[in-house]
């Protein structure tokens, strides 16, 4: 599942984290789960080039990992809510911004990108949603 941090670890030593795929529609699994880390603590940057330079729960959307990167100093996850087969570019756009992690929502499992992110010093997630993972630390 993870590198070298426990999921715990890696949510309490992370402060940024990118949603690729957030969109701003509020039923939304992307929507739901971003705004549910947003008010517990954590930035949020929308990443979908669909809806690039509106605001998504009061946060500037993004292009892409490398846009968002060029204005923000640290991402630290970047969470993907993006087709399995969709992966491979996010994995490769987290390794070039010097993302902390990538992780995969629920149902999303990319093996190959996976090794790349973990060969790059990445902490890597598949098949977790991130709101469930976050609200076991209570």
């Amino acid at each position: 599942m993870t590198q070298d941090r426990t999921i715990p670890e890696l949510l309490a030593g992370s402060k940024t984290i990118a949603v690729v795929g957030l969109s701003p529609k509020t039923h939304r699994a992307s929507y739901e789960v971003a705004a549910y880390l947003q008010a517990n603590g954590y930035r949020i940057v929308p990443v979908n080039p669909s809806h690039a330079g509106k605001l998504i729960l009061g946060e500037q959307c993004y292009a892409s990992l490398q846009d968002a990167a060029h204005v923000l100093k640290q991402i630290d996850i970047v969470d993907c809510f993006r087709k399995a087969e969709d992966i491979m570019p996010v994995a490769d756009a987290a390794i070039e911004i010097g993302a902390q992690s990538l992780w995969m929502q629920l149902g999303i499992v990319n093996e190959e990108a996976a090794v790349k992110a973990r060969d790059a010093g990445m902490t890597v997630v598949m098949d977790h949603c991130l709101k469930i993972e976050h609200s076991k630390l209570d």
